[in-house]
């Protein structure tokens, strides 16, 4: 990583540790990341989207360690069998009996998780320590972005820092489905 992206990195890994909206590329689209902890910057991130909270929020990460706690709730060959997917353009809803945060759920038993394949979004996990709300950059109903411009003009001043860079090769974002039963949720 170039000189300027690794000072980025660490600023934007220090303001997310502050409870500031960092914007970066994903697989995908542009997304909005926060700590999951710092109730504060998810309501934010909800607000800025208008998304009903009840929806809940997508988590990511730049290794399976970061949800080891949420992963014992998986039978262990179902357990291997979604770490083996990583890291990829997989999200797996798992059950939680208390790990993230209700504001993180939602109206849901279970949390969605990843471990990201994009060197930036593992990059600024690693360097922020923690995984991250993962959530596309756009309004509820509103195409997600593709580009940073985009994002500035959905949410002009609302983020309080950008990541540049380039979205990975997926049309779309990542597929869905739940650990347990195996079924899509969203996608395929």
């Amino acid at each position: 990583m170039a000189m300027l992206d690794s000072y980025r990195l660490r600023r934007a890994a220090t303001l997310l540790r502050t409870g500031a909206v960092v914007s970066h590329p994903t697989e995908a689209v542009w997304g909005l990341a926060c700590v999951p902890w710092d109730r504060a910057a998810v309501m934010h991130i909800l607000d800025m989207k208008k998304r009903d909270p009840a929806k809940g929020l997508v988590l990511v990460a730049d290794s399976a360690e970061r949800f080891v706690s949420v992963l014992a709730n998986l039978p262990a060959e179902l357990r291997e069998s979604v770490e083996e997917s990583w890291p990829g353009p997989h999200t797996w809803v798992v059950p939680d009996y208390g790990w993230a945060p209700s504001w993180i759920r939602g109206s849901h038993h279970g949390v969605a998780i990843r471990v990201s394949k994009h060197p930036l979004t593992s990059a600024l996990c690693r360097a922020a320590n923690t995984c991250l709300v993962s959530t596309s950059a756009n309004p509820a109903g509103r195409e997600p972005a593709r580009t940073q411009c985009e994002v500035q003009r959905y949410f002009r001043s609302q983020i309080d820092c950008y990541l540049p860079g380039r979205t990975g090769e997926l049309a779309q974002p990542t597929d869905i489905r739940d650990a347990l039963s195996g079924e899509y949720l969203r996608g395929a």
